[in-house]
């Protein structure tokens, strides 16, 4: 099995026939890639969460900021680096026995603030959902439909009853074995009820455990290691 050396080792080659050497040149004194791909195995381990004996949870989004000419330094080659990043997290996590709850992806952004050669990674474990409403970008949803937002993806709801969990009947399946089978519910109305069913882990609003507790419009909740915000407006 290969330790962590040879895993960024083996980053450092690939990318480097992927480009053809391109790397070396562009980047003498600005952030080097190997560099993000240990923050990320930092980042991983700093993050990981353990929900049982046999499952410790891992990030799997990650967005890599990076200062105004690093952004501009690296804009060539931000697919291979995406594709060689989230192919390093998946090889790590698999190494340590870490827990992935869906696809790896990994993104760059700009920070005018941040210095050049400085770079900042934020991550979040975000399960794989599957929704009987249609789940749409955030941006193409009608304002007044409640729904629940979770990273960019928008899941209306579209009963009275919502209900959500890892079960198959669920309205809104969440694949995060930190969530119950059965795990809580929203119900369509003035106000709005969100209302936890007996679930293991418990559902939480804005940190704080609930029982049943009316929600409203940027309301963030968490179930398991999945974020979500309410919206009706």
């Amino acid at each position: 099995m290969e330790d962590v050396v040879g895993l960024l080792e083996r980053f450092e080659d690939s990318l480097d026939r992927l480009v053809n050497g391109a790397f070396a040149r562009a980047f003498k004194a600005e952030v080097q890639p190997v560099e993000i791909a240990a923050a990320l195995q930092r980042e991983i381990d700093d993050r990981a969460a353990v929900v049982d004996r046999d499952r410790t949870i891992i990030p799997n989004v990650f967005q890599i900021e990076l200062s105004e000419h690093d952004f501009d330094r690296l804009t060539p080659f931000h697919e291979a680096l995406q594709s060689e990043l989230a192919t390093l997290v998946t090889d790590y996590g698999a190494q340590q026995r870490y827990t992935l709850l869906g696809a790896v992806t990994v993104s760059f952004g700009e920070d005018v603030e941040l210095e050049t050669g400085i770079f900042r990674v934020r991550s979040e474990a975000r399960a794989e959902i599957h929704s009987q409403g249609r789940p749409s970008p955030v941006d193409d949803v009608v304002r007044a439909q409640p729904r629940l937002i979770v990273g960019e993806v928008a899941y209306p709801l579209v009963r009275g009853i919502t209900r959500l969990g890892r079960g198959s009947d669920a309205d809104i399946r969440i694949d995060d074995p930190g969530t119950s089978r059965n795990h809580c519910e929203i119900v369509l109305g003035s106000p709005v009820l969100l209302r936890d069913l007996n679930s293991t882990n418990g559902t939480f609003v804005n940190g704080n455990r609930i029982t049943e507790i009316p929600v409203e419009n940027g309301t963030e909740i968490l179930l398991g290691s999945t974020t979500m915000v309410f919206r009706n407006g």
